[in-house]
């Protein structure tokens, strides 16, 4: 449909339905809009920013009658910040709308059906809930220090020190760091020029230690940037919980907020935490979780769809500081985790050894490189069944980030013959792409469970429960033995698996499914 609209048109929508990035969605004249922070049931005056061939997008000017799910945000720059995309919607409408965002994935793009979905796991309080942020830091057109959040698809930082998902001691964190650097003479980084030298501040909390690292992101390669860095150190240590401080060196002209490496400037380099029982190290580049209440539930839900009964080989892929490797290890026989990242495997090892758990194994690399040659290798050195049986995977765990797996991974997890596949997800779109190519080779998709591990966002993490087939629909031809052109007698009739062989030419006798015997 030719548009007939024009940039800066203003125009009445009826938000009918909500796309995956949280925009409402409206038509006028057959047209339909795109408008960031409508909500479905929302009539809406809108203005026309831009213009595709068969869609375009507007900004909210005014809502005309609200939707009943629409709630005031709690956050006063909740649409200027780019974090909570659908803050202004009931928190129970959030959770019908990734309900339906993931199902409605698993059907489009990964042409399932036949799967039990169970409704998602959301949260009591939605609020205070994150266990990590990070501040990117700035200078207004006057020169004061800005440190807020980026706005959505900007680098324009929106002042923010009080947000409302996350921890409770951000804001005075943030108001010492700020303080030292307006004493010190201390400029924020400048993207544009490259210059200045605080780039971020990284903050993380233990939920249930209470422990808190401050973690400034420099522009620079040591420390001694940061001028008088004790009375920082000193000041934050009046905070209850502080227990490290650190800088972490990035002089790269790039969007990666982490350099690879950091210096205690006080402290210990980690803070702990638990999941379950299990302790943590989390160090600044570990991935952990930013949820630790739902994280609880979400593994518990992995561990149970994991079915271990003690006897079982598991394979952790993407495994970080040994988060699920670790809460899967007390229930398994043997555990091998794989992880890019080599700090965060070296957080999987001493995790693994304050915990007591000498069960589990770690790698570092890309888990589609370092999955496929090991398990080659070890295949080739595995002589005996009890050694075989030590690789073979009983139970695959993936989670992934955000683009899914490479699919030589998933031809090598094939390959494995694993019994049982539990796949976490933070993207229910790379997630339906993959469980397509898993069931296309011998895997059923069984349970879904999507879990909101981000309230107020438009992600959704969701675990997933696959079983192998005992053979695939292809691994099958059916034989028709029409016996009016066999000289048989009745007693006769009953063809060995040789001769149902000859019948059926060149395919194995393990692929017939059914044999018909055939009189006219």
């Amino acid at each position: 449909m030719k548009s007939e609209f024009k940039k800066d048109d203003c125009v009445t929508l009826h938000i009918e339905d909500i796309g995956t990035g949280g925009e409402g969605i409206g038509k006028a004249d057959g047209f339909t809009f795109f408008v960031k922070d409508a909500i479905v049931g929302d009539v809406i005056e809108a203005k026309i920013m831009k213009l595709k061939k068969n869609y375009g997008y507007a900004r909210l000017m005014k809502v005309l009658t609200p939707s009943k799910d629409r709630v005031e945000p709690k956050c006063p720059v909740a649409r200027q910040c780019g974090g909570c995309q659908i803050q202004e919607m009931r928190y129970e409408a959030q959770l019908a709308f990734k309900q339906k965002m993931v199902q409605n994935n698993l059907e489009r793009i990964g042409g399932l059906s036949d799967f039990e979905m169970y409704p998602v796991i959301g949260m009591e309080t939605p609020y205070a809930y994150r266990n990590k942020a990070q501040f990117p830091v700035g200078e207004d057109k006057d020169g004061n220090i800005v440190i807020g959040f980026y706005a959505g698809r900007t680098h324009h930082i929106v002042e923010q020190t009080d947000c409302c998902i996350g921890a409770p001691e951000n804001g005075e964190v943030l108001r010492k760091v700020k303080a030292y650097m307006q004493k010190n003479q201390i400029r924020p980084y400048n993207e544009e020029h490259h210059s200045g030298i605080v780039r971020h501040i990284l903050i993380r909390t233990g939920y249930h230690t209470k422990e808190i690292m401050v973690c400034l992101i420099v522009n620079a390669a040591k420390a001694s940037c940061l001028k008088n860095a004790e009375q920082l150190t000193e000041s934050l240590r009046e905070m209850e919980g502080m227990t490290s401080v650190m800088v972490n060196f990035n002089t790269e002209k790039t969007n990666v907020i982490l350099g690879k490496k950091s210096e205690v400037l006080w402290g210990q380099p980690y803070i702990e935490d638990f999941i379950g029982d299990v302790k943590y190290q989390i160090s600044p580049q570990s991935f952990f979780q930013v949820n630790p209440m739902q994280t609880e539930k979400l593994y518990a839900k992995a561990l149970e769809y994991a079915g271990l009964t003690g006897n079982e080989t598991v394979w952790d892929l993407y495994c970080g500081i040994g988060t699920i490797s670790l809460f899967l290890a007390k229930n398994a026989r043997k555990v091998y985790g794989v992880e890019i990242v080599p700090q965060a495997i070296e957080d999987a090892r001493n995790n693994a050894k304050r915990n007591g758990i000498d069960n589990a194994e770690f790698f570092v690399g890309k888990a589609e490189e370092v999955v496929p040659a090991f398990y080659e290798k070890a295949l080739k050195q595995a002589q005996d069944s009890e050694a075989g049986k030590s690789i073979r995977p009983d139970v695959v765990v993936v989670d992934p980030p955000r683009k899914g797996c490479e699919e030589v991974l998933l031809e090598t997890i094939v390959k494995m013959q694993p019994q049982r596949i539990v796949y976490v997800s933070c993207d229910s779109a790379t997630l339906a792409r993959d469980l397509k190519f898993l069931s296309a080779n011998g895997y059923a998709v069984k349970k879904v469970q999507p879990v909101d591990q981000f309230g107020h966002s438009v992600h959704v993490e969701t675990v997933v429960l696959l079983s192998q087939l005992k053979q695939k629909p292809d691994d099958y031809i059916n034989v028709t033995i029409e016996l009016d052109d066999m000289d048989i007698t009745s007693a006769e009739t009953k063809a060995t698996y040789d001769e149902i062989k000859k019948i059926a030419g060149s395919h194995s006798a393990q692929k017939i499914k059914k044999v018909q015997l055939w009189r006219h």
